[in-house]
Formats: structure tokens, C-alpha cells, sequence
């Protein structure tokens, strides 16, 4: 699909086809799930009543993808916490702090790439994605738990010791990361 400048727009006919104006073709929600991939701009609108149905049509992109491929990437238990939001005051609260969290996981991924690759160059072992998937998690695992501080510090109802406990965590996950990389400048030393 060509990509156009600008934002993209694409209707959705009663039939539930999707119609794509910038390359005059239909498409399905498998190809703007690779329009988002790619990191083209497109909104969806609805054919007859020409109302923005983007948000709802992302959904069903993700409801797709997490129901057809067997690996999900939402866990249960965010799902569960997710709905506890609807109608709670933090309602307004959650979208901007998923977004600035996304956004913040992006960059730190691009930097640790970055990193890997320039500690360790093009190496068998940068090629094999188990120690880079590790420090993803790694990752990942932290960016949960600050996402779960930020949310206590919301909740007046919480105890104080969360955000000594949160430190605590914290300063063990950088000393097992420190352990991890004393680990493999060590296997590295030996190749």
C-alpha cells in the first residue's frame, strides 16, 4: 500500500468493508493492523454517517489479534484492573498515563538496542534474542510496577510504606541487572 502523506482516511460501509480513499482500494483489518505497524496516520470513518469510528475499529484490531494469535500481550490481570477504571474517577487519569507509559516503553527499547548492539556489536549472541528478550522483561516487569506506584499514589486509601517497598524493588532489580551483564561480559570474555 502506498503510503500518502498526510492522514489517511478510510470508510467503513455498512457491508463492514473498509475502504481505503488514498489508494482507491478495500482493505481488511489485517492490512491497517500493517498500516499501524508501518506507522501510517489513517482515521476510520463511517461511510453513512461520517462519524470518527477509529477507536472502535483499533479495538477490533486488537480483540483480533489477541483471540488469533494465542499470544496475548494484555494479561488477565491488567485486563481485570483496566475495568476497574470504567466510571472510577481515574477514568480521565489512565489514557494519558498508558500512552506517556508506551511511549516512554518505545524509546527505552530502541535504547537498548541501541546499547546491545554497541557494547557487543553483530555477535552470535546479539543475533539470539534470549538475553535482549530478558532485559525486555526485565523492562517490562518495571514499568508495571511503576505504573503500579503511580496508580497508588493516586488511591489515598493505600499504605505509605508502598513507595518504600516500590525503592526496595527497585534497587534489587538494578542489582540483578548489574549481575546479569557482570554474567555476560564474562561469556563474552571467554568467546
Amino acid at each position: 500500500m502506498a503510503k500518502n502523506e498526510g492522514q489517511i482516511a478510510i470508510k467503513k460501509y455498512a457491508n463492514r468493508r473498509l475502504y481505503n480513499t488514498g489508494t482507491s482500494t478495500y482493505v481488511t483489518l489485517e492490512d491497517l493492523a500493517e498500516m499501524v505497524k508501518k506507522g501510517e496516520d489513517f482515521t476510520v470513518q463511517d461511510a453513512k454517517s461520517g462519524d470518527d469510528i477509529t477507536h472502535s475499529v483499533l479495538t477490533q484490531i486488537i480483540f483480533e489479534q489477541e483471540s488469533k494469535t494465542g499470544n496475548t500481550l494484555l494479561p488477565i490481570s491488567f485486563l481485570r484492573q483496566l475495568i476497574t477504571y470504567y466510571g472510577d474517577q481515574m477514568q480521565m487519569v489512565v489514557p494519558s498515563f498508558l500512552e506517556h507509559s508506551m511511549r516512554a516503553f518505545t524509546e527505552q527499547q530502541v535504547q537498548m538496542r541501541e546499547q546491545v548492539t554497541r557494547a557487543f556489536g553483530e555477535t552470535p549472541l546479539t543475533k539470539n534474542l534470549a538475553l535482549p528478550m530478558q532485559m525486555v522483561e526485565d523492562q517490562v516487569r518495571r514499568n508495571t510496577e511503576m505504573f503500579q506506584q503511580a496508580m497508588q499514589m493516586f488511591s489515598p486509601f493505600k499504605a505509605p510504606t508502598a513507595a518504600k517497598e516500590g525503592r526496595k524493588a527497585e534497587a534489587k532489580d538494578i542489582d540483578e541487572l548489574k549481575e546479569q551483564l557482570r554474567a555476560l561480559q564474562s561469556k563474552l570474555d571467554s568467546l
